[in-house]
């Protein structure tokens, strides 16, 4: 019997180990295949190996005005997005998670029910709404729409981290005689810090990644740098695009390796 179990964890073991080298496979192999296409010295896009290695699509990237206005704008329109949200969701995470009140059902489904409807039908009846109440300015546009798609993760992740929370902490401070408001900001607050730095890397990085919305409210002259990559790719089919994505991932993971430096990715993730 014991040696009909050790087979069984042996082979479970080799189950596990080959799904998991496949998947890591399936998420790697694009990447790396992206990173050469980014090196191609090709006017287009073609079989590997590559010829050659060329930096030519780096610098188209770099140098072109209309992908580097879209990153400027995309920069600021996610970090704004990100710090909203997060303060949004920190309210109402406390409020829904702490208290119960008639419309709290309804309520968590408004706030979550960006991350049920598809992104196209969000994007478009926000173009009618704000086109209805005559707003023109598209920054603002893609300001409005970027908090309403990222508040849903936001929310999610500190509702988690206050689901978790010792209450007993608050209560110790309230029977020192704090204030309820000076409990939550010298106590609640630094706790759940990890659960609201979460928050804002998701919402930003929602926000950096989206076209679904984006490409229904951006102008000729306000654009994200996704959809500028979008537009460029129905126009041109070169490697300047796989030089973006490879600037991109290189951003992302030179922050989370100063996530790592500063905070710690275990302290980062509430471990």
């Amino acid at each position: 019997m014991a040696s009909h179990y050790s087979i069984t964890d042996r082979l479970g073991r080799v189950a596990v180990s080959v799904v998991l080298a496949f998947t890591f496979l399936f998420l790697v192999l694009p990447l790396a295949a992206t990173l050469m296409i980014s090196f191609d010295p090709r006017a287009y896009l073609a079989y590997l190996p590559l010829p050659g290695f060329s930096l030519r699509w780096y610098q188209s990237f770099l140098e072109s005005p209309r992908f580097m206005d879209g990153l400027r704008i995309s920069l600021l329109i996610g970090g704004i997005a990100a710090m909203t949200s997060t303060i949004v969701a920190i309210f109402a995470s406390y409020s829904m998670v702490r208290y119960d009140f008639k419309g709290k059902e309804t309520l968590n489904t408004i706030f979550l029910s960006p991350m049920i409807v598809p992104e196209v039908v969000t994007g478009f009846a926000l173009l009618g709404f704000l086109t209805i109440l005559g707003l023109r300015a598209s920054f603002v546009k893609l300001l409005i729409g970027h908090i309403i798609i990222v508040l849903p993760y936001a929310i999610r992740t500190v509702s988690a981290t206050l689901v978790g929370f010792d209450r007993s902490l608050e209560e110790a401070a309230l029977n020192l005689r704090a204030t309820p408001v000076q409990t939550f900001l010298k106590v609640t607050l630094p706790l759940i810090k990890p659960g609201v730095i979460a928050a804002v890397v998701f919402a930003f990085a929602t926000s950096l990644d989206d076209v679904a919305v984006s490409i229904f409210l951006v102008d000729p002259f306000t654009t994200t740098l996704p959809v500028a990559l979008f537009a460029y790719m129905k126009a041109k089919f070169d490697p300047t695009v796989a030089a973006a994505s490879i600037l991109l991932t290189g951003f992302t993971f030179g922050f989370i390796l100063a996530l790592e430096k500063t905070l710690g990715l275990d302290r980062f993730a509430g471990i």
